[in-house]
């Protein structure tokens, strides 16, 4: 049983190949991209409509019932909204710009066969243009499978724009280095996008200063040396809250150059074995396009052993992987450590989702949308506090009077201060002001005098408002 995976079989060699494919999608600097016969998570930021259309040997039956699947997605798509289609069409456009001009470019290659008028049509008809036949680019640019026996080339990979957006296009072209186990290569198309700009009213937060890395004494005697130079622009004569405030900066800003920022990127098995998968892969990669630019059956069996080969790699890499994060778990449980085997149970589970707990009206129905239990919350609190309650006089004489404390006037000491800081918890969230309590646990001899210092005016000074 692989942790943090699916029981099923099928599943796991999709995530292994989710693994890959994202690594190819990354180093040819593509955001989005379609699949087919890839069962993957959909999601997208931008309205796209992945396509997979039936071979040019299916029958007629079939193909009209996905093309009347795939007019009723474009209807209801607003025609102020981007359109792009993208996906294997499996059908040949040809270069005929003069009997399709609205749909086809100049620059299209091949002939036309029964898919491709099927879809012209289509694209006559909802005003879309085909992007890969508007691009003067290399031959071997504008092809994207070859046909197995004729060992023709042919552009079955299409990318579909309306007709008003074909000016956002800047350019689209096959790529045959990227290798993502599959006989088409990837079509890649560069577009401007304008996105909308939306108003965050939430403040940025404060970096997280990484605390792992404190236990390194070069980085502790940095923090040292640049806080003790840093403590000379903070000035005698200022309010509290100024001296408070510029003391806060001066801690965080220093700590956060020694010790660099807190990264919270989760690490997969891919990355994670990135030194033994990527060599393996480069090498199918070189194979691939060997037996792509000469083929023959040498090359095949060569691209053949070379597959098989990351294929064994990438399931030992995955084992490898969960076997080595499941032992960690383990060997922080056993010793107690309950922080490392939380964070490793993080790393196999995932982020922890927010949910919403339903609440009731104040007549009993169930609100489960945010903006109705806000409300809700809003009403709750309003009739909590709206009464009013009124106290006596008598019942105030009546309440008994503590002696007074004088020990709360005395100045706290450098020792009290010290062991103060040596009991708080260590591992926890810092507040507002960014500090987190390991920093002035480990480093504590730095700011430890100038704390103090501050603590003694700022009682000082409430003294003094107080009498």
């Amino acid at each position: 049983m692989l942790t943090g995976l699916s029981n099923d079989m099928q599943d796991i060699d999709g995530t292994r190949q989710t693994a890959v494919i994202n690594n190819e999608l990354l180093r040819q600097s593509v955001d989005i991209a379609a699949l087919q016969e890839t069962r993957l998570t959909d999601s997208g930021p931008i309205t796209l409509v992945s396509v997979y259309a039936p071979t040019l040997t299916s029958p007629p039956e079939t193909k009209d019932l996905f093309y009347e699947k795939l007019s009723s997605v474009i209807r209801n798509i607003p025609d102020k909204e981007q359109l792009i289609l993208l996906g294997d069409f499996n059908a040949r456009v040809g270069a005929d710009n003069d009997s399709w001009p609205s749909c086809l470019g100049k620059f299209g290659v091949g002939k036309m066969n029964e898919n491709g008028q099927r879809l012209l049509e289509l694209c006559t008809y909802y005003n879309l243009c085909i992007t890969n036949s508007f691009f003067m680019t290399k031959p071997q640019h504008k092809v994207s499978w070859r046909h197995p026996r004729s060992k023709h080339w042919h552009q079955l990979d299409l990318i579909i724009v309306r007709r008003s957006s074909i000016k956002c296009v800047l350019h689209t072209r096959s790529y045959h280095s990227a290798d993502c186990d599959t006989d088409h290569s990837l079509v890649c198309c560069k577009i401007r996008m304008q996105p909308k700009k939306f108003h965050c009213s939430r403040k940025q937060g404060i970096p997280r200063i990484n605390v792992s890395n404190m236990s390194q004494p070069k980085l502790t005697q940095k923090f040292a040396e640049t806080f003790e130079q840093e403590l000379e622009f903070i000035q005698k004569g200022t309010s509290t809250e100024e001296r408070w405030g510029t003391l806060r900066d001066i801690i965080h800003s220093t700590a956060l150059e020694a010790f660099g920022k807190r990264t919270t990127k989760t690490i997969d098995w891919f990355e994670a074995k990135s030194s033994v998968m990527i060599p393996a892969i480069e090498s199918k990669r070189i194979a691939l396009a060997k037996y792509k630019r000469t083929p023959s059956q040498k090359n095949l069996l060569s691209l053949r052993a070379a597959r098989g080969k990351i294929q064994r790699m990438a399931r030992l890499c995955a084992n490898e992987y969960w076997q080595e994060l499941s032992e960690t778990i383990q060997t922080a449980a056993i010793s107690g450590n309950a922080r490392g085997m939380y964070d490793g149970i993080k790393r196999a589970i995932g982020p922890t989702q927010c949910k919403t707990v339903p609440l009731k009206s104040s007549s009993g129905v169930v609100l489960s949308h945010k903006n109705q239990q806000m409300e809700r919350w809003v009403e709750h609190y309003t009739d909590l506090y709206s009464t009013q309650n009124t106290m006596t006089v008598s019942a105030l004489d009546a309440i008994e009077c503590l002696p007074t404390m004088d020990e709360l006037y005395v100045e706290p000491t450098l020792e009290e201060l010290s062991k103060a800081i040596d009991n708080l918890a260590s591992g926890k969230a810092p507040g507002n002001d960014g500090i987190p309590p390991d920093l002035l646990k480990q480093c504590k001899s730095s700011p430890l005098s100038p704390l103090h210092k501050f603590y003694v005016s700022a009682g000082k000074m409430g003294a003094c408002h107080k009498t």
